[in-house]
């Protein structure tokens, strides 16, 4: 979905930082790797036609991990251009596991479990990092 603001197209998209405490009582946050663009980040997805941001965010983190999700607090959201050179806004929420489990497919074929800082690490979008420091403060 897009919203029109006068003179442009944004495209929307949600997404969650899905994250666990550890048996130690350790932070980690959940990464998909997609191989169409080989790039590691956290699930999301532009919105559908009457979707609401939390309802997509809740819906493509299922969709590319397999996992059914309780939807925390807000995040935050990122802007950027993207790969068709549109604006894009994305808004994520923190999220917890609920149940389900990963199979690959053709858009994520790997998850990774990680300590936030091992993620910081991983993840190939800088901009996405500002949601582990959202996650950090809220939880």
């Amino acid at each position: 979905m897009a919203v029109t603001v006068p003179g442009t197209t944004v495209v929307q998209a949600a997404g969650g930082v899905v994250w666990r405490r550890t048996a130690a009582g350790g932070l980690e946050v959940l990464l998909v790797h997609r191989p169409r663009y080989d790039d590691w980040t956290v699930p999301k997805g532009k919105l559908e036609t009457g979707e609401d941001h939390a309802g997509a965010a809740l819906r493509e983190v299922e969709e590319e991990t397999g996992l059914r999700c309780s939807l925390g607090p807000e995040l935050g959201s990122t802007f950027y251009r993207d790969r068709r050179d549109r604006p894009k806004q994305v808004r994520y929420w923190a999220m917890t596991p609920a149940g389900g489990a990963f199979v690959a497919t053709e858009e994520v074929d790997e998850l990774r479990w990680l300590p936030i800082a091992a993620a910081r690490t991983l993840i190939t979008y800088p901009r996405d990092q500002v949601m582990f420091d959202a996650l950090e403060r809220t939880v």
